[in-house]
């Protein structure tokens, strides 16, 4: 697939084995024969309680350089590899003096990363460590690469060989662009194509508190592709709830559907109905047990009417942690809750979740996850039915480059290209991962490499939850940015995907 987004790419600057040093562990220069030449590599050994890691520098990167994406080539020679095995890989990187000269704030610890090993031994496989690290060309760029072997998903026994480093300079995505930006708490906010017009609803209040009393809803409109906003409507303010706008969607009609949490002396969620973007009816406040946390977006099912997915907890590891889904067969007026799992283990419980439905009955969902463990193990769920709803399965993903990140989801119908948008909290960067559902439906492990294609603020609970909804031929990705106690609503214009070629 060619995606032609923000982030442009210009020629890899290539360190082979022999530009880098041992560091920690037990690394051993090598050599390895891939067809009929012999590479020198570098051995990481298997040992799940010693990691290993080899450095390298690039003295100056070129001018323009926004930032890089960091990629290495690897292989196997060792005996008793077979089909399934899977290694795992992190970078960390500076800028500057040798990583003892500097602050350890100033080093990025990017995220493990897993993927499974070639085929067949001696052959080289690729994988990216890093889609976006922010650079200073006038600076010594340093870089320290780390088997994981201790990682739950490195099941591979025996060596895996180090054969060079891709370090990708990168220009700077475009800036997004500003919905609202009046003093507050500017947050959470869900974008709706409405024929040719986009609807941005969003809540305001002093900070990042679900018990706040004293948070209202709130929209605006815009027929230019978000270069200029109507002026701000007034969804709801009830006294004495805090509300979050949670879900959007459309009904049967075209008309925007709108869920609001309510958070106050009686909790509930609400269901508004705009035409326009500009007056909103409330229509339905269904009675709900579990209470969710939150409901998500709207989508249609031609074999029940609309669905929306929810989940329920208080963020701990309790009972309460559950998840489900809302159908309504009269257009939104009234609903059935069903639960799907409770019980959940926070490490074990979907948050947040994005679907789209793949015709036939089939759904495929991703979800967010709680777990703050520093491995494989965090990264989002996939969640697919073949039923419409009926029954689920649920999976991690190798989309481990997350932290409390909530995903949004795109189905192309004339290409078929599936995108999953994703905000990558405490590190400032929107993602999208393209693939086509046929790639990832059975295959959670299938997810292709992310991509940078906006950046905003790096403060962690002060930005983040992008939800995208599609005109024409680009996709609108809405998100808020800021630090408290004033943060900002912004959208960033994405060119979809086109297939490959």
């Amino acid at each position: 697939m060619s995606q032609k987004n923000s982030a442009q790419e210009k020629s890899a600057l290539v360190l082979t084995a022999e530009k880098m040093s041992a560091c920690t562990g037990h690394p051993v220069k090598t050599g390895i024969v891939i067809g009929a030449k012999e590479h020198s590599a570098w051995a990481f050994p298997g040992e799940a309680a010693q990691t290993s890691s080899v450095e390298g520098c690039i003295e100056q990167l070129p001018e323009g350089c926004g930032g890089v994406k960091v990629e290495i080539f690897l292989a196997t020679s060792s005996a008793g590899i077979s089909r399934g095995m899977e290694t795992v890989f992190r970078v960390h990187l500076w800028q500057g003096g040798n990583a003892d000269e500097i602050p350890q704030k100033e080093i990025l610890h990017a995220d493990p990363v897993r993927a499974p090993l070639a085929a067949s031994s001696c052959t080289p496989f690729r994988m990216q460590l890093e889609s976006w690290y922010g650079t200073d060309p006038g600076r010594p760029f340093h870089f320290r690469l780390e088997r994981c072997s201790g990682d739950p998903a490195d099941t591979c026994p025996g060596e895996v060989d180090l054969l060079k480093v891709h370090v990708t300079p990168l220009e700077i995505p475009p800036a997004p662009r500003i919905v609202q930006d009046t003093p507050g708490y500017n947050s959470w906010p869900m974008i709706q194509a409405v024929g040719k017009k986009l609807v941005c609803a969003y809540c305001r209040g002093r900070g990042h508190d679900i018990g706040e009393e004293c948070r209202g809803v709130y929209a605006r409109t815009s027929s230019d592709g978000g270069l200029s906003w109507t002026p701000e409507t007034l969804v709801s303010n009830q006294p004495g709830y805090g509300e979050v706008t949670i879900g959007k969607g459309l009904d049967a009609e075209g008309a925007m559907l709108l869920w609001v949490r309510c958070c106050g002396p009686v909790w509930h969620h609400d269901l508004y109905r705009s035409v326009d973007g500009i007056s909103f009816q409330r229509i339905a406040t269904p009675e709900l047990d579990p209470m969710p946390m939150q409901i998500t977006d709207i989508f249609p099912l031609p074999e029940v009417g609309l669905m929306a997915l929810w989940f329920a907890g208080n963020y701990q590891d309790d009972k309460l942690n559950a998840w489900g889904t809302l159908t309504s067969s009269d257009n939104g007026k009234t609903w059935t809750q069903n639960v799907i799992e409770s019980g959940l283990p926070k490490a074990e419980w979907p948050t947040e979740p994005a679907a789209v439905p793949l015709g036939n009955g089939r759904i495929l969902v991703i979800a967010r996850t709680e777990s703050s463990e520093n491995s494989t193990a965090r990264a989002q769920f996939q969640i697919e039915s073949r039923d419409a709803g009926k029954t689920w399965t649920r999976a991690r993903t190798n989309i481990g480059d997350v932290s409390l990140s909530t995903p949004s989801l795109i189905l192309d119908p004339e290409t078929g290209l599936l995108s999953n948008y994703y905000y990558h909290r405490g590190r400032g960067i929107l993602k999208r991962r393209v693939t086509s559902p046929e790639q990832i439906v059975g295959n959670p492990l299938g997810w292709p490499d992310p991509e940078p294609v906006a950046l905003a603020s790096d403060v962690f609970l002060d930005a983040g939850n992008v939800n995208v909804t599609a005109l024409g031929s680009l996709h609108f990705a809405a998100y808020y940015s800021g630090k408290a106690p004033d943060t900002s609503i912004v959208v960033s214009a994405i060119p979809a995907p086109v297939p490959k070629n």
